[in-house]
């Protein structure tokens, strides 16, 4: 028992440093490419890119999470993304950094499915998967608290050539930890026949067997749509306001604020997590509701959207793991990876391309909404079918 507590930190150590890396660059990204030449459509397309590379990776990761085992899709990675994090330093043009987001996406796709499977396996009912997402979402959140204000004082003392060498190296350092301490202690089962057979591995799982996990997937899309339309405008505003990265890497603080406190109230891991969902994205549309229709402080709007969204993700991935069982968790989170992977995609193509004529945030308002009148009418069908049944 004990020894499997001590592998659990280290998988928690592990993603809270992955998160503060990676988020360290989100308020220096959009200036640093408009900087080398990139307009507001070609920064969209840049996010949309390396999203697209990495819904095609979810897909492949989870068949192969599943067979061979988390670890060495959680080390390789990022050895391969703390290089290709050092390129982006030394690029000259904007097409360059497509390329390398692009591969940066489709090599970090194979780790958060392999990462979340590893840590779902520690679990042993939907209370104690709930808790551990939990911690997870607090320590990423933390990370998420600290990076952007890191990132951003990192811009304006370092540059941003030199913030990227930052990125990189710490990138690698962290996958050296991981082949010390990181354990994989669960089984794997590798079948040679049909290996590499995401759809048929899908089938076999019956990953879409559950009524509620096309409610999970299709709030996933819509959660990360919204929050793909907040990564892409609150940045811009360092371009279009003249903003220090100081600035913007502060909002983001706030919004983490939100969702750290979120994360933080256990208790609501005892309730319904369909019932969550629901209630965590309604709140995400009301927010941004406001967003575009009032001229109150965006800071306490962010903030207000980061405790619904801490109220969504554990209640998302506890409900995918309700559905499936363990041998799948590799093939399930990968789907809900690619999930979140094609809102973004969507959001940052729609974004760039939109925004001169109408506000992101209302196009945003309108597809939470409408995801939320499907799940509604879903959930009214699905309790009729039951008191059908019963008499």
């Amino acid at each position: 028992m004990r020894e499997a507590t001590v592998d659990k930190m280290q998988i928690f150590i592990v993603m809270f440093f992955v998160s503060l890396i990676m988020s360290i660059q989100s308020p220096i990204f959009t200036p640093y490419a408009a900087m080398i030449g990139a307009s507001s459509v070609m920064i969209g397309i840049m996010l949309s890119t390396a999203s697209l590379a990495n819904l095609t990776g979810n897909l492949i990761a989870g068949p192969l999470v599943d067979r061979f085992g988390k670890r060495i899709f959680i080390t390789l990675p990022l050895f391969i993304s703390g290089v290709i994090f050092i390129g982006h330093a030394l690029v000259n043009d904007w097409i360059s950094l497509l390329i390398l987001r692009a591969l940066n996406g489709f090599s970090l796709a194979f780790l958060i499915p392999a990462a979340l499977a590893l840590l779902s396996g520690y679990a042993a009912n939907s209370q104690q998967q709930g808790k551990n997402m939990a911690v997870n979402g607090i320590l990423g959140t933390v990370a998420s608290i600290i990076a952007p204000v890191i990132g951003g004082n990192l811009g304006a003392l370092i540059g941003y050539t030199n913030t990227y060498f930052v990125i990189g190296l710490a990138l690698i350092l962290t996958a050296i930890y991981t082949t010390v301490f990181l354990k994989d202690r669960q089984i794997v089962v590798i079948n040679k026949a049909n290996w590499f057979q995401p759809s048929s591995s899908l089938r076999q799982s019956h990953l879409f067997a559950s009524p509620n996990l096309p409610i999970v997937y299709l709030a996933g899309f819509a959660v990360m749509y919204i929050h793909g339309v907040i990564i892409y405008e609150v940045p811009y505003l360092t371009v279009e306001r003249g903003l220090s990265t100081v600035s913007t890497g502060i909002m983001f603080s706030f919004m983490s604020i939100g969702t750290f406190l979120a994360l933080s109230l256990f208790f609501i891991n005892r309730f319904d997590p369909i019932k969550r969902i629901i209630f965590g994205l309604f709140g995400m549309c009301m927010s941004l509701f406001v967003l575009f229709n009032t001229s109150m402080d965006i800071v306490i709007l962010l903030f207000f959207i980061g405790v619904f969204f801490g109220i969504i993700m554990p209640a998302m991935a506890t409900a995918l793991t309700d559905a499936v069982s363990r041998e799948g968790y590799g093939r399930a989170f990968g789907v809900m990876s690619a999930v979140y992977s094609l809102g973004v995609i969507i959001s940052s193509f729609v974004t760039g391309v939109i925004r001169d004529v109408i506000s992101p945030y209302f196009i945003a308002f309108l597809i939470g909404m409408a995801v939320l009148t499907v799940i509604g009418y879903s959930r009214l069908r699905s309790s009729k079918s039951i008191r059908s049944e019963v008499h």
